[in-house]
């Protein structure tokens, strides 16, 4: 198993996120956490990535504890995070915020050739590589979060809310490339408030709600369960 998280609780304050959570995740697996706000979908993340500790449970990866990890060491065994909001460096061009994405690696060939790949993935970054990240659309600026994740190399991507704001044209190149992604064997955790939209990409799910996991099974079963439908796809 790439991940298992057992019993994970997070507080902030005195407010419990997550109470007592477990997840797996597998090699090559594409996973998705579905909820609604305030459920611990971005915590269930932060966690995994090291912006937040766990007050309890284990987190391994690959075989090693990572719950007390910082975020750098954690980004080296081979977890990367494109958080919500996307988070880059918007006075930067697209080729720096790419490059700053393979800051903890110095191999510098298999740079230039992760490089390559991302450009493949996303056409418009290679057409737009000087431009200011600033002048960019969201949909834009959304390829140049996820490229910056990749360019780090990971085993393990994590994604929260890659479609939020964006055109429907713009989900569906995006959702296309994650897959790709995933059939290359990068494993996939996504955080996705479009319920619908996570559940035909991902394998398996996790229902997460009020800070503990209500369902979890593979992702074709959590689109016929009847409280699924009702409470996440508005059927």
């Amino acid at each position: 198993m790439l991940l298992e998280i057992k019993d994970m609780q997070v507080h902030y304050g005195n407010v419990a996120a997550l109470k007592g959570i477990s997840i797996e995740v597998g090699e090559g697996d594409f996973v998705t956490l579905i909820g609604s706000n305030g459920a611990g979908k971005s915590t269930t993340l932060r966690a995994i990535s090291g912006l937040d500790h766990p007050s309890a449970g284990i987190i391994v990866f690959d075989g090693k504890r990572i719950e007390k990890m910082s975020p750098d060491k954690i980004l080296k065994l081979g977890i990367a995070h494109a958080p919500e909001g996307r988070r880059i460096f918007k006075d930067l061009s697209v080729m720096e915020n790419l490059l700053l994405g393979a800051f903890v690696r110095d191999d510098q060939e298999e740079i230039k050739k992760d490089l390559e790949a991302i450009f493949i993935h996303f056409p418009r970054l290679r057409e737009r590589k000087d431009q200011s990240a600033r002048t960019m659309s969201g949909g834009e600026q959304q390829m140049i979060a996820i490229g910056r994740a990749l360019m780090s190399r990971p085993k393990l991507l994590l994604l929260d809310e890659p479609s939020l704001g964006l055109a429907p044209v713009i989900v569906q190149e995006i959702s296309r490339i994650l897959v790709d992604i995933n059939k290359q064997g990068v494993s996939i955790v996504l955080v996705e408030q479009n319920a619908e939209l996570a559940l035909e990409l991902a394998q398996h799910g996790y229902v997460l709600e009020t800070g503990t996991i209500a369902l979890d099974g593979k992702a074709k079963s959590l689109m016929d369960n009847d409280h699924v439908r009702k409470a996440y796809l508005g059927i």
